[in-house]
């Protein structure tokens, strides 16, 4: 570990220089010991000792606030994701999207569509994103919203993109389940 890294990698002080590397060691270490909980400490201690990195800060409270739901703690979860879009950093994924997610497994169904539909108002919302919306929609009962959602997924995503299949068996799924015929999208699954 560089000199620039305070701290022994399953240590809960702080990380002045986070590297993907670490926390792939921490993703391990929890996987093999199977505790969401011990993890989403540990990634929002990181989160806290953050000063640079390969990850940004908000990136670590999504995962942080990820591990937090394993843990079936949704309140904690929550907190996380607050924190990741206020941080402002760069996260894969919109941080309202995991929030609006939250708020639903939470029982407040109509802050969580407040916003998805403040996320949909503003516009340039990112494939993943998209997906993520239209995944917690179905999850909820919700499948021609869902629909929307995934279809703008599919069309914004880039074909070389690792995901844009998931997005369209999600997609596919999603249209049979609502009784709609095959169209040109389904298509390019096969």
């Amino acid at each position: 570990m560089t000199g620039q890294n305070r701290t022994a990698l399953g240590s809960l002080q702080v990380v002045a220089h986070v590297t993907r590397e670490h926390l792939d060691r921490l993703l391990e270490q929890a996987l093999l010991a199977d505790d969401h909980s011990s993890l989403a400490r540990r990634l929002y201690d990181v989160a806290l000792g953050y000063s640079t990195g390969d990850v940004s800060r908000a990136s670590i409270l999504v995962q942080a606030a990820e591990e937090w739901r394993a843990a079936g703690q949704p309140a904690r979860a929550l907190e996380c994701f607050q924190r990741a879009l206020e941080d402002g950093g760069e996260s894969g994924i919109d941080p309202r999207a995991g929030i609006a997610d939250t708020l639903f497994e939470l029982d407040r169904h109509d802050e969580a569509r407040q916003v998805i539909e403040t996320i949909r108002a503003e516009g340039e919302v990112s494939a993943m994103t998209a997906h993520s919306i239209a995944e917690t929609l179905v999850a909820y009962g919700d499948l021609p919203a869902g629909h929307e959602w995934v279809t703008q997924a599919v069309l914004s995503c880039d074909k070389d993109d690792p995901e844009h299949l998931a997005m369209l068996r999600t997609r596919y799924r999603i249209r049979v389940d609502l009784g709609l015929p095959e169209d040109e999208l389904d298509a390019l699954i096969s």
